[in-house]
């Protein structure tokens, strides 16, 4: 496996410093995904995430800046001021971004160390809410994904709308933000021949980027692929992906339960990579492709330690806003001085 700083010198990395957002603005570069946690394969994608300065125009013109993806090389660059917010929502795909490895961070500038340093000052009882409600789209999608092929076809038209809904949820966090409602999802009687009942969508967006819709589009439409792409348990492609989000949503809990009982932010599974590696390599799995009672009793049990965790931890209901706005103030005006 090569550095995080070989990897963005190959040429398809080249828009880190053409773009007008990242040049001369990445405040650090990190891994993201199974890179991250230790648990990658030779056969892993690699995921870049990281964060970038807002322009003085962006800060105090007329110009603006969330995010850029570019998902050629599934790398998503946050502006600073849009990861923020989502930090002080404990969003687990950010979060993660400053429990790093000292190692799997390249581009780190004095603003960088300054994040993840006081990194604690983003934690709070909010992330109950964050990883739960992640690792329970986790777990719908592991169940959805083990019973699709005995499903009526009414109910497995349940499990996509929910699964689209899950989708949903995380769209603000990764694409420009579009207003509650204009995107819904439902059921309703077909007229397709084939189908009692099927999931419909009503979409109201003006002035929406292209190229956000289409890479939203392409996730709910992926859904729709993934249950009609197999009718049998014992495809070795389809075990893998199921034993990849079965080894997520353990992963999950694990670092749910460090922030609220260490109250730190640790990416990097190092002492957890045994048990990961057995769930993600099958040894849950049953040979007709369903889950071993094994594997729900380890998961029941990290949710009840999660929920002993919340209940007894010493974080704050709500993140320092105080002292994060004062972090904020501080860095933006270094930007509009000219200083960073």
């Amino acid at each position: 496996m090569n550095t995080i700083s070989d990897i963005i010198r190959k040429k398809e990395y080249d828009f880190l410093n053409t773009n007008e957002h990242l040049k001369g603005k990445l405040i650090f570069l990190t891994f993201g995904g199974s890179h991250a946690y230790g648990t990658s394969t030779p056969e892993s994608d690699v995921d870049i995430r990281g964060c970038a300065f807002n322009s003085k125009a962006d800060l105090i013109g007329m110009s603006s800046f969330e995010q850029v993806v570019e998902t050629t090389t599934d790398t998503t660059i946050y502006s600073f001021n849009k990861l923020i917010g989502l930090l002080m929502n404990t969003n687990p795909n950010t979060i993660e971004m400053l429990g790093c490895k000292p190692e799997h961070y390249v581009i780190y500038t004095p603003v960088a160390q300054e994040m993840i340093n006081n990194r604690k000052m983003f934690l709070s009882q909010r992330a109950a809410n964050s990883f739960g409600s992640y690792a329970s789209q986790q777990l719908r999608r592991l169940q959805n994904a083990v019973a699709r092929d005995s499903l009526t076809q009414p109910d497995k038209e349940k499990h996509i709308l929910n699964s689209v809904k899950s989708a949903l949820n995380s769209f603000n966090d990764r694409y420009e933000i579009f207003p509650e409602g204009a995107i819904e999802v439902y059921l309703d009687k077909s007229e397709n021949k084939d189908f009692d009942v099927e999931v419909f969508v009503d979409v109201n967006l003006k002035k929406y980027p292209l190229r956000d819709y289409r890479s939203l589009w392409s996730e709910m439409t992926e859904v729709i692929k993934v249950y009609g792409k197999l009718n049998h348990r014992n495809n070795k492609k389809d075990e893998l992906h199921l034993n990849k989000h079965a080894m997520h949503l353990v992963r999950l809990f694990l670092m749910a339960i460090d922030i609220f009982e260490k109250e730190e932010v640790i990416t990097y599974r190092e002492n957890d990579l045994d048990l990961l590696q057995s769930i993600r390599t099958g040894k849950y799995m049953n040979e007709d492709g369903t889950y071993k009672n094994e594997f729900f009793e380890l998961v029941n049990e990290l949710e009840i330690k999660l929920d002993y965790a919340v209940k007894n931890t010493s974080l704050p209901e709500h993140p320092d806003s105080k002292r994060i706005e004062e972090f904020v103030i501080s860095v933006n005006e270094r930007v509009v001085n000219g200083e960073d």
